[in-house]
C-alpha cells in the first residue's frame, strides 16, 4: 500500500505542474492581448484627437469666418 501513495504522488507531480505552467502561459496570453488592446485603443484615440483638431483649426480659420457668403 505504501508502494502505491508514492507511485500516486510521483504522477500527480508533474500533471500539477503542468497544470501550473500552462496556467502561467494562459495568463501571459491574456495579458499580452490587453496590453494590445490598450494599444490599440490609444492609438484609436490620438487619430480622433488629430481628426478632431483638424476639424476645428479649418473651423477656427480667419478666412472661414470672415468669408463673404
Amino acid at each position: 500500500m505504501q508502494l502505491r501513495k508514492n507511485t500516486d504522488t510521483t504522477h500527480t507531480l508533474p500533471t500539477e505542474i503542468f497544470d501550473v505552467l500552462v496556467g502561467f502561459k494562459e495568463e501571459e496570453k491574456i495579458k499580452q492581448k490587453k496590453r494590445a488592446s490598450q494599444r490599440s485603443l490609444a492609438a484609436r484615440r490620438a487619430i480622433e484627437r488629430h481628426q478632431e483638431e483638424k476639424v476645428l483649426a479649418h473651423d477656427i480659420d480667419e478666412e472661414f469666418w470672415f468669408e463673404d457668403s
